[in-house]
């Protein structure tokens, strides 16, 4: 009787542990989450720092949201297009790529076609 009382016990306390162990893991794994995408963020008061680096009242501001948008299980896209729809898309260090910003992302490749463009027109005019 007692070896029964002593395994219900130990039951007990290793359940326990396995919960609080993963309640542990799950707050870590929202700090990590929060700061993954908090790193993505601008700070709208400071110049070109990041939410997660800021002290400022503003950044403590959007560290709250974003821990109580992931909590209820938003994902990070979803939280971003909320910031952007509330902020504008200044609050992003990388732009979303959607219509608005195709030229943004495709700039780059635009000019070094052009720069091969010419190259070849170049190399080629000095053969002859």
């Amino acid at each position: 009787m007692k070896l029964s009382h002593f395994f219900r016990s130990l039951h007990l306390v290793i359940l326990s542990f396995m919960f609080f162990t993963f309640k542990i893991y799950a707050v870590e794994n929202i700090n990590e989450r929060v700061k993954n995408l908090t790193l993505e963020l601008r700070c709208m008061t400071c110049q070109n720092q990041s939410i997660y680096d800021s002290d400022a009242e503003f950044s403590n501001d959007i560290k709250k949201i974003v821990r109580n948008k992931l909590q209820e299980g938003e994902s990070e896209r979803e939280i971003k297009k909320f910031l952007v729809k509330r902020y504008g898309e200044y609050i992003l260090f990388r732009p979303l790529m959607n219509y608005n910003n195709v030229f943004l992302w495709s700039f780059p490749f635009i000019l070094l076609i052009i720069g091969l463009f010419f190259v070849l027109i170049k190399s080629k005019g000095n053969k002859a």
